[in-house]
């Protein structure tokens, strides 16, 4: 009976599978996230004022500048607040479309081919998590912040009376521009949640349960005017004031919201309503994904791949996804499970070969085979502590104690060499690793940094010459101080990785076979194969160079240096250095 039960198991399980498919693109796709106020200021016309941040009329306020030292107050700041975290939410830098225009060549030559963008719709925040509406990309980001916020002054819930601003059309223009580089384009769907400055939420506030949007809100209680204190009470995210929560019944949002998220899906996936999706965004990357219900996603999911079969829907949950991922709601997820896994075995050293080979494959044993293959396999990203300040911090869980406000022992300086080699170690076997590999803006250009806001420092450019960091983060004067610039190494090697992974396509499209786990010399390997075509991946990942014999013979390229190793008729014995890998291709 047992017997008959598994096999019955294995049937629907395949059937299931059979049935599941996914964008082929995002097999191929080496993604790159892009948080907008710190990637690059394009145009300082459109720079955010003291106006828009409703900072009182006695208080100084200005754009900080992009190359200036992070935790050194500013004159403003520190007459108004003395510490540098009850100042930093106040900044901003001046990123914008613009900027990001003006280095899509730079994505192009460092080997992208997606981009994932942090919320770009009008918002309060630097972060715009906090949506003031979704059917507008936000005024700062784009040439006429003013003209702008005029040109919107009177619209309504209906789509006809929204018009195209500029910043949506400099928006549009980036998708063409990226498009035209062979380059998708992803944003953020923050759906949970809007901010308590969206158009709807300040109607309802204004006029309380006579609203024509009160249904929109899970409002807990109404304002009584016939008292002097304010009774109006709702649910927001995590309790979050600032983040009112749209409501939900058991058959998803109510329906006048779903119908404003049906309208905004078709506004960004086909812009200019011709049933042709090429003119807009490629799909979604979907905020706290796990707090909205399941019947809402899987009605979305359909319109979406009504517009557009090919759209990617990616949501952020940090855990298992299966109940996800089965096809009739996301396509995939930001695999955090991948980033604890490696934070394990390369940097904390409590994992050894053979735990990251299994818990590796526990992960894609969750999943169907096609889903592993368009996993976003992230190491960091604006919800963490940088990569290589990660390194610098060992003994955590992931995304634990990450930072000085948490951690009074966290480490916020400058990386060691030491740090960097791993990084180097890590991005190598994310780039081999079976899954899309996703880096963090900068993470390239060797920047380094706590968790929010320390990960959300502007983007450091080979171009703009920065301040040292000699401040610490209790205003502490550090000496010598941090030499902060564009470390054009570690650049050259993250772009000859994405090439080799952009040449290679088993490492793009390949199974996945484990080689070799070698708990007591901390060797790793496995292989990708994809038809009569592989590629053989060793790690050394111990603190001392070391000969790796992976019961292999033959003659094989190193697919970095193009340099042969191994002979015909010898096993293969290759020496690596330590915390270093190879990727071998056969020579047949």
């Amino acid at each position: 009976m047992r017997t008959r039960l598994l096999s019955l198991f294995i049937l629907l399980t395949t059937s299931l599978y059979a049935q599941l498919t996914v964008p082929q693109w995002a097999k191929d796709a080496v993604w790159y996230q892009i948080f907008p106020e710190r990637f690059r200021n394009g145009n300082t016309k459109n720079d955010p004022t003291r106006e828009e941040l409703e900072l009182p009329a006695d208080r100084a306020w200005k754009i900080s500048p992009w190359t200036s030292d992070w935790y050194k107050l500013h004159p403003w700041e520190g007459a108004h607040r003395s510490g540098f975290y009850e100042n930093v939410f106040d900044r901003r830098y001046g990123g914008d479309l613009q900027g990001v225009i003006e280095k899509l060549d730079y994505l192009k030559d460092l080997g992208v081919t997606a981009l994932y963008f942090n919320p770009v719709f009008e918002a309060f925040s630097l972060h715009k998590y906090d949506a003031s509406t979704y059917h507008h990309i936000d005024n700062n980001f784009g040439p006429d912040r003013d003209g702008d916020r005029h040109a919107i002054e009177h619209e309504t819930d209906d789509p006809g009376t929204w018009t195209w601003t500029a910043a949506d059309k400099m928006f549009l223009k980036l998708i063409r521009e990226a498009h035209a580089r062979g380059i998708r384009v992803i944003i953020d769907g923050v759906f949970n949640h809007c901010g308590t400055r969206f158009w709807a939420f300040e109607d309802v506030v204004r006029h309380q349960q006579a609203s024509r949007y009160s249904s929109w809100f899970d409002v807990r209680q109404w304002d009584m005017p016939s008292t002097p204190v304010k009774e109006f009470e709702y649910k927001g995210w995590w309790d979050y004031k600032s983040l009112p929560e749209f409501a939900e019944t058991d058959s998803g949002f109510v329906p006048a919201v779903r119908i404003y998220f049906s309208n905004i899906t078709k506004r960004w996936m086909d812009p200019n309503g011709d049933g042709n999706p090429s003119d807009g965004i490629d799909g979604w990357r979907l905020d706290v994904a796990n707090d909205v219900s399941p019947v809402f996603w899987k009605a979305w999911r359909k319109q979406v791949k009504g517009l557009n079969p090919e759209a990617y829907i990616v949501g952020e949950i940090w855990d298992d996804a299966s109940k996800w991922l089965s096809g009739d709601q996301f396509d995939a997820v930001m695999n955090y499970r991948f980033a604890r896994a490696c934070v394990k075995y390369f940097i904390d050293g409590t994992s050894k070969p053979t735990d990251v080979d299994k818990e590796l494959a526990d992960i894609r044993k969750d999943y169907a085979p096609e889903t592993n293959f368009i996993l976003q396999n992230l190491l960091d990203s604006h919800d963490t502590d940088r990569l290589a300040s990660m390194i610098a911090n060992p003994g955590r869980r992931y995304d634990d104690r990450n930072g000085p406000r948490s951690n009074a022992t966290y480490y916020t300086r400058k990386p060691s060499a030491d740090t960097w080699r791993i990084q180097r170690l890590m991005a190598f076997f994310q780039m081999t690793y079976l899954g899309a590999p996703m880096i963090y803006y900068g993470v390239e250009a060797g920047m380094w940094g706590a968790d929010d806001p320390d990960d959300r420092k502007p983007m450091v450019w080979q171009d703009l010459k920065y301040e040292p960091e000699a401040t610490g983060p209790e205003g502490q004067i550090w000496s010598p101080s941090d030499t902060v610039l564009f470390d054009a190494s570690m650049h050259r090697y993250y772009r000859s990785l994405i090439r080799m992974r952009n040449t290679l396509a088993p490492l793009r499209r390949g199974d996945i076979g484990t080689l070799l786990t070698d708990n007591e010399r901390n060797h790793y390997g496995f292989i990708r194969t994809l038809g009569d075509s592989s590629v053989v991946v060793l790690i050394n990942n111990s603190g001392m160079s070391s000969t790796i014999s992976p019961s292999l013979s033959g003659r094989f390229r190193n697919a970095l240096t193009g340099e042969v190793v191994g002979r015909d008729d010898a096993p293969l014995s290759i020496t690596l250095d330590a915390q270093s890998g190879v990727a071998l291709v056969p020579l047949h």
